[in-house]
């Protein structure tokens, strides 16, 4: 199996920056693809941002240009990238990744609120 913990949410000004992170333990040579989603309240959780062990990316529309998807050669860290932040980035942050003969494994999230 493998175990992800996020790290790196906080409060934050509107066009300020944040770097999340996200580590990766246990059987993570398995993992093909990693990525970012977020739940706002009241609302469906929601892709991000993904990284395929091959280093394609995609995002979503609302954060193209202004958040970067990166992970690590050894395949157990993850980073998402926030600049530009808005009220709108305000969300419960979570990382997931895909391996290999294994169900996707979820981390526990972290909260990132951006506020005046």
């Amino acid at each position: 199996q493998v175990q992800l913990v996020e790290s790196g949410g906080g409060l934050v000004q509107p066009g300020g920056s944040l770097r999340l992170s996200c580590a990766a333990s246990g059987s993570i040579f398995s993992i093909y693809a990693m990525g970012w989603y977020r739940q706002a309240p009241g609302k469906q959780r929601e892709l991000v941002a993904t990284i395929t062990s091959g280093g394609s990316t995609n995002y979503a529309d609302s954060v193209k240009g202004r958040f970067t998807i990166s992970s690590n050669n050894a395949k157990n860290r993850m980073y998402l990238q926030m600049n530009s932040l808005k009220p709108e980035d305000t969300a419960v942050y979570y990382c997931k990744a895909r391996a290999y003969g294994l169900n996707d494994a979820w981390g526990q999230g972290t909260q990132v609120i951006v506020s005046s």
